[in-house]
């Protein structure tokens, strides 16, 4: 997709919007460059596939006949919705240069506050599901913001810092879980904190296949791209991100601006989970909150070129293969295929993509030659 936007006038004006590609990186040409690297991608599993002993076609036909059943869509976009928080949580760092692993961390400690509070909070619907949401996006924000806080203060690498804040979380919660919210009366292994009242639960667009927190998703991905790619503060993050140095001629502070990504970062990624606490488990629990969609938002985000159009369809593509699974294991078809084309795909369209940009980097370069040559010449 596009990255590029029209610079505000002024003393930002005078900072190029760069992109990789000089403004010539179209949607189009993306588009096409990411369709031809899914098509190398499905050529390559079907390969492995025959190489295996398994037949490349009835796969393909499975994921075909999965395709026109309406349950399964809905299935897609339900394992969608909290890729799509995940990725774009990873995009908003990516925009700023910033790569953000700690996603993991950041939702599973925003879901257990936010179950928590929830849970002891007696408030009208609207207010009731707003409020959890609230805790939800503060959590987030608050367990990023101590990778924030290491990186403008004490020059720690937000790789190294968020990869080991994701294990500190994943104890600390296990710790405050067991020792202070985990509802005792709940008999057997699947244990929970204590059960969100119903006015705290958000309903479901279709009966126990999509919750709206689908919606929500989308709306979060709209804001990301009017923020991004349409204000002046978008503009401030995305030029701090491709040249702290210019940036700070025009008066930018790539610190506040570090420091503000990772906080909005970690907010988005606070929702990931609430499809789960607010529409399915009403709850936290161990064993009843999906793990490791943080670390597959990050494959999402660059399948999807870190732009809002393109996360949204990565992850219903990965949503579409997720659902085959079952599928395609009733037709003596490996599932863990699944994976495999998951990974071929981010890998050829990163490759295809990057192919695509330096090819319009010559071409551009060719043509400035050109024009140079022309010129003296007349």
């Amino acid at each position: 997709m596009s990255d590029t936007a029209v610079a505000p006038s002024g003393p930002l004006g005078k900072i190029l919007t760069p992109s990789r590609a000089s403004g010539l990186r179209t949607s189009g040409t993306t588009l096409a460059s990411s369709l031809i690297a899914v098509l190398i991608a499905l050529a390559i599993s079907a390969l492995m596939l025959f190489i295996t002993g398994k037949d490349p076609v009835a796969a393909f036909t499975t994921m075909i006949d999965t395709a026109k059943n309406s349950d399964k869509l809905l299935e897609m976009m339900r394992r969608a919705t909290p890729l799509i928080f995940s990725a774009t949580a990873v995009a908003i760092g990516f925009k700023m240069n910033i790569f953000n692993i700690g996603v993991e961390g950041q939702y599973l400690f925003a879901a257990l506050m936010a179950a928590e509070a929830g849970s002891h909070l007696s408030l009208p619907g609207p207010l009731h599901v707003a409020a959890i949401l609230a805790v939800a996006l503060i959590s987030g924000a608050a367990w990023a913001g101590i990778s924030a806080y290491l990186k403008v203060r004490k020059n720690v690498h937000e790789v190294i810092s968020t990869i080991m804040l994701n294990y500190i979380a994943l104890s600390f919660i296990q710790w405050i879980f067991n020792s202070f919210f985990r509802d005792d009366s709940v008999e057997g292994l699947n244990v929970k904190t204590t059960i969100i009242a119903e006015s705290g639960w958000l309903p479901d667009i279709v009966e126990g296949r999509l919750n709206s927190m689908f919606i929500i998703a989308l709306i979060v991905v709209a804001i990301f791209w009017v923020v991004v790619y349409r204000s002046r503060f978008g503009f401030k993050l995305r030029a701090s991100g491709y040249n702290a140095t210019a940036a700070s001629t025009a008066g930018i502070s790539a610190t506040k601006m570090t420091v503000i990504a990772l906080l909005l970062s970690g907010a988005v990624a606070g929702l990931v989970a609430m499809q789960s606490v607010l529409g399915e488990t009403h709850a936290y629990g161990p064993s009843a909150t999906p793990i490791q969609l943080g670390f597959a938002g990050i494959t999402v985000a660059l399948l999807g070129r870190n732009h809002p159009v393109g996360i949204v369809v990565a992850a219903l593509l990965f949503g579409f293969l997720d659902s085959t699974s079952a599928q395609l294991q009733l037709a003596e078809v490996p599932n863990s295929i699944v994976k495999v084309m998951q990974a071929i795909i981010v890998l050829t369209v990163v490759i295809v993509n990057e192919a695509a940009v330096r090819r319009a980097n010559v071409r551009t370069a060719e043509r400035a030659r050109a024009e140079l040559a022309a010129g003296g010449a007349a």
